[in-house]
C-alpha cells in the first residue's frame, strides 16, 4: 500500500511570512513529516522533535560535500567542518569540556550584577526620552558586550565585529545562496583574522576570560585552528540568538499590555516569562540531524543518510503539548519548549548566559516603565530557520 506524499516545506517561503505558525500548524494536522530539500524531511510535531533531539541513531556531524553544496566549496564549508555546533563526539566532547566552562550557571550567575548594570547602561536614555529600539538600543548591543568580557575581547572592537556576526548568521541556515555568499565568506575571514590576533597578542599575565585558557591549550587536544573557529561560532551564537530572543521578547511584550503588567505586578515571574518568550517565537526554528541509522516516524522510514530537519518553531506550537500555544502567557508553567534544542549533548551552550541576559532586560523594563507599547512599524528580517527583527520602536512610559 503507497502512502500519501507529504506536504512540501519551503524554509524560503516561510521565512517571507510575518507570522508563519498558522502554516506549521497545517502542516502539523497533515501529517508528522514534510518534504524539504533534496534528501531531506522536515519534523513538525512536538512528540516526534523532542524524543529525536537526542537521538543516537542521529548525528550533527555531516560530510564536507553537505556542507560544500550548501555553502559552496571554500572558506564556509572548512569552518563548519570545525565548529562544535556540528561534531559528534568524541570531537563534541572535548570542544564543549574545552569552551564550555565559562558559561555555565554558576560562573553566568557572578556576572550578574554587571550584566544588570549593562542593561541599565543601555535604557538610560530610553528611561529620559521615553523611547527606544529594541534592536539597535538594546538586542544588538548588550549580548556582544556580555560576550566581550567573556571571550577577552576588546570593547572597542564590538562595534565592528557585530555587523560581521549578524552577516556571518546567514550561513547557518540550511542553504546559503550564491548572491550572500561573498559577503559572508567576508565577514567570517575578518573575524578568524580578529580572534588569531587575541590568541597571539601579548598579554600582561594570566586572564579569567576564555581566550586566556584556551591559549594553554594543547595542540594535541584541539589544534589552534579548531579553537580560533569555534570562538568565531560562540561570537556569533552568543550574539546573534540572545540579539533575537531580547527583540523578539520586547516585541511580544509591546503588543500585549495585560502580560507586561503581570510582570510589573511581580518581577519574580520573569523568569518564567523569558521561557514563555523562547517558546512563542524561537529565535533558531530548526536543527539539522544527519540519519545514521533508520529512524521510524509516522509508519515511514527515514533511511540512513538523509536529513532530518527539527522543527523546533513547530513544535513549540504544538496543541498536543501546549494549550493555547498561539496565545503568549507568561505565567506559563510547566514550559517544556525545545529552543535550546531540548536537550541532549547539542543542548545550547550559551543557554544560562541568554536567560541571565533576558532575565535582566525584561526585569529593567518591568521595574523601569510603566507601559510600553509599539513607536512604529517593527521590521522583520526575513532570514531561513531564525526568527529576528531589523528594527523594533517603542515608546515607553518611565516610572
Amino acid at each position: 500500500m503507497s502512502l500519501t506524499l507529504p506536504p512540501k516545506y519551503d524554509a524560503v517561503e516561510l521565512a517571507a511570512l510575518e507570522d508563519p505558525y498558522p502554516v506549521y500548524r497545517r502542516l502539523r494536522a497533515a501529517g508528522p513529516l514534510c518534504r524539504g530539500g533534496p534528501a531531506q524531511w522536515v519534523v513538525t510535531r512536538y512528540a516526534d522533535v523532542a524524543g529525536l533531539v537526542g537521538d543516537d541513531r542521529l548525528g550533527a556531524e555531516f560530510d564536507r560535500d553537505y556542507h560544500r553544496i550548501a555553502l559552496g566549496d571554500g572558506p564556509l564549508a572548512d569552518f563548519f567542518g570545525r565548529v562544535m555546533l556540528n561534531r559528534d563526539p568524541p570531537a563534541h566532547t572535548v570542544l564543549r569540556r574545552l569552551l564550555g566552562r565559562e558559561f555555565t550557571t554558576p560562573a553566568v550567575r557572578r556576572r550578574r550584577e554587571r550584566i544588570d548594570a549593562m542593561v541599565a547602561e543601555l535604557l538610560a536614555p530610553a528611561v529620559r526620552e521615553g523611547r527606544f529600539d529594541a534592536v539597535t538600543d538594546l538586542a544588538d548591543k548588550l549580548p556582544i558586550r556580555v560576550l566581550a568580557e567573556f571571550v577577552g575581547l576588546d570593547l572597542a572592537d564590538i562595534d565592528e565585529v557585530r555587523p560581521r556576526a549578524r552577516t556571518l548568521s546567514q550561513a547557518f541556515a540550511t542553504y546559503l545562496a550564491e548572491p550572500e555568499r561573498a559577503e559572508t565568506v567576508e565577514a567570517l575571514v575578518w573575524m578568524r583574522e580578529l580572534v588569531a590576533g587575541l590568541f597571539e597578542a601579548e598579554r600582561k599575565g594570566p586572564g579569567e576570560d576564555l581566550i586566556s585558557r584556551l591559549r594553554e591549550v594543547d595542540p594535541a587536544t584541539a589544534d589552534r585552528r579548531t579553537l580560533i573557529d569555534n570562538v568565531v561560532f560562540l561570537l556569533f551564537a552568543g550574539f546573534a540568538t540572545t540579539t533575537d530572543l531580547l527583540s523578539n521578547g520586547c516585541a511580544a511584550l509591546a503588543a500585549r499590555p495585560d502580560q507586561l503588567a503581570i510582570l510589573r505586578a511581580d518581577t519574580g515571574v520573569v523568569p518564567r516569562a523569558v521561557e514563555e518568550l523562547l517558546r512563542f517565537d524561537a529565535p533558531v526554528q530548526v536543527k539539522s540531524r544527519l540519519v545514521h541509522r533508520p529512524v521510524e516516524i509516522g509508519g515511514r522510514v527515514v533511511k540512513p543518510g538523509r536529513v532530518l530537519v527539527l522543527q523546533l518553531g513547530s513544535a513549540n506550537h504544538d496543541e498536543t503539548r501546549f494549550a493555547r500555544p498561539a496565545e503568549l502567557d507568561v505565567t506559563r508553567h510547566p514550559n517544556p519548549h525545545l529552543s535550546f534544542g531540548g536537550g541532549g549533548i547539542h543542548q545550547c551552550l550559551g543557554a544560562a548566559l541568554a536567560r541571565a541576559e533576558a532575565v535582566s532586560a525584561f526585569t529593567f523594563v518591568a521595574r523601569r516603565f510603566t507601559a510600553m507599547e509599539p513607536g512604529g512599524q517593527a521590521v522583520r528580517r526575513h532570514t531561513p530557520n531564525f526568527r529576528s527583527y531589523l528594527s523594533v520602536p517603542l515608546r515607553v512610559t518611565p516610572s
